[in-house]
């Protein structure tokens, strides 16, 4: 059974930094893709940040680069969301994602490629 459990949210003020954990149990983790996403009041689910299994690569949407960083510890299946210069508008729930294959390589950015999700981490960022 895999589980995904996120940690690491919290309440900050405008320009703060927080680094989120997700701890995955369940499969075997430094094979797959991981992302995080969130979703804000009213809004729909939205990517965020992802990083890829064999090589590490990275991607962000427009509105975090620069600021968050994603990573991986194999040895702890465990990614992280490293956020910095936090905004208003990154107020939401935050979720992390893993699919379910690595083969062929899915689009990482696709939150249809992702089939097993955490419960969330609420991260409020605070003007």
């Amino acid at each position: 059974q895999v589980q995904l459990v996120e940690s690491g949210g919290g309440l900050v003020q405008v320009g703060g930094s927080l680094r989120l954990s997700c701890a995955a149990s369940g499969l075997s983790f430094s094979y797959y893709a991981m992302g995080w996403f969130r979703q804000a009041p009213g809004k729909e689910r939205e990517f965020v940040a992802a990083i890829n299994w064999n090589d590490d690569s990275t991607y962000y949407r427009n509105t975090v680069k620069g600021r968050f960083t994603i990573s991986r510890d194999n040895a702890k299946s465990t990614v992280y969301l490293q956020m910095k210069t936090l905004k208003p508008e990154d107020t939401a729930v935050y979720y992390c994602a893993a699919p379910n294959r690595n083969s062929p390589p899915i689009q990482v950015t696709r939150e249809d490629n992702y089939v097993y999700w955490g419960q969330g981490t609420q991260v409020t960022v605070s003007s």
